[in-house]
């Protein structure tokens, strides 16, 4: 029996990583902001696939709160064999008019909470043999779109340095890099993307999938679909002067 702590679960990605993952028998250590939210949704996946769902209420940008959930994943008697770092937000405003607290905030969820994280899951897991982290990335991080792209380059380049670093220990490390996802994710940031829908915006189940299946196998970068493949492939190789011209004002680049 596995253990996996999801963090951003109660809602889109996160909540299908942990429908996907109790549905194949995975306990869960459910992590948000929302405590009646998280109680919920863990009574829905416990009803739902017999499962045994913890809640660990806490702000990823708040230190103390992060240490504890880094604390949850160094238990020894109680392991937890996957880390899904999905927690993540954007900003509406840009770079320039924002508040620097709010740009703190926003680093403190993205790249310090995943730092933290992955670093306790990587002790643990290689003390035992076996485990795997998987760091919900974005191809934003191959843009030049703030503060945003910036955060999502640091977890994507971190995660690839970890996977390379585990070789040979039993634990993968794997960045999922979605692009624009059908979740509620655009609407709490206030910003509008239209009707979310055509070939450029993916159903979460289906790119949940792909990066659960891509994970399994020891990737260590997994960009869901085939046309966002092709995207990430194009904005790897261009000139980084035209990824600049061609980046608009966007908070986030995908999810």
């Amino acid at each position: 029996m596995s253990t996996a702590l999801v963090t951003g679960a109660t809602a889109g990605i996160g909540r299908e990583f942990c429908e996907q993952l109790a549905a194949k028998g995975d306990d869960l250590v459910l992590v948000a902001r929302d405590a009646a939210r998280l109680e919920r949704v863990a009574g829905e996946l416990r009803e739902r696939h017999g499962v045994a769902v913890e809640v660990l209420v806490a702000d990823l940008s708040d230190r103390a709160q992060l240490q504890r959930v880094a604390d949850r994943l160094g238990e020894a008697d109680r392991p937890v064999d996957v880390l899904v770092n999905n927690a993540g937000y954007g900003l509406a405003t840009p770079f320039a008019q924002s508040e620097i607290a709010d740009e703190e905030r926003l680093l403190d969820v993205l790249v310090r909470a995943v730092l933290v994280l992955s670093h306790s899951a990587a002790r643990a897991m290689t003390t035992r043999g076996h485990g795997r982290i998987i760091n919900v990335s974005s191809v934003a991080g191959y843009l030049a779109g703030g503060p945003y792209s910036a955060a999502k380059a640091y977890v994507t380049t971190l995660t690839e340095s970890l996977s390379g670093q585990l070789r040979g220990t039993g634990v993968t490390a794997t960045a999922v890099c979605p692009g624009y996802v059908v979740t509620e994710f655009h609407e709490r940031a206030g910003i509008d993307h239209g009707a979310r829908s055509g070939p450029l915006w993916l159903d979460a189940a289906d790119l949940v999938r792909e990066a659960l299946a891509d994970a399994e196998r020891g990737r260590a970068v997994s960009v869901p679909s085939a046309q966002y493949k092709a995207i990430a492939t194009a904005l790897r190789h261009l000139p980084r002067g035209v990824v600049r011209r061609a980046t608009t004002r966007s908070p986030r680049g995908g999810r």
